[in-house]
């Protein structure tokens, strides 16, 4: 691998969802998005359901996962989440009748507090999903979602 360059393989429990060079790799970190470049010192971070950006000879390829962590070290990124999808992969129905049902969800008097966080999450990782899912091949366009 070239010293100008990353290698980045994201895993999830099932399989490795994705494994290539990169030029550039931006993280969703717990305290916000974080970049990568070549030379980049090693470290550890947690993420939180968001969207990895990955650039590569001047294309973007774009992934939703629901949180995990990443460690860099040595040009290289590896990424475990619980969950990765590229952005032309992603139900955007099924992302919004998820989105529509965990709202509905929220709205339902004596929750307990565990339920309500996850219902929250639910929430997250369907608004995560349907905003990487814009930039998918041949989505339509913006229509509003947030």
């Amino acid at each position: 691998m070239s010293e100008n360059r990353l290698t980045l393989e994201l895993v999830t429990p099932e399989k490795v969802a994705w494994s290539a060079p990169a030029d550039m790799v931006v993280l969703p970190a717990f305290d916000g998005e974080m970049g990568v470049l070549t030379g980049h010192q090693p470290f550890l971070v947690q993420l939180k359901e968001g969207e990895v950006r990955v650039t590569e000879g001047g294309e973007t390829r774009r992934f939703a996962v629901s949180g995990g962590f990443a460690e860099v070290k040595d040009n290289r990124i590896s990424l475990f989440a619980e969950t990765a999808e590229m952005s032309d992969q992603i139900d955007r129905e099924r992302a919004k009748q998820a989105l529509e049902r965990a709202k509905a969800e929220v709205l339902k008097p004596g929750l307990e507090p565990m339920q309500l966080a996850q219902i929250e999450a639910a929430i997250r990782r369907a608004q995560v999903r349907l905003r990487v899912a814009r930039h998918g091949k041949g989505a339509p366009p913006f229509d509003g979602e947030r």
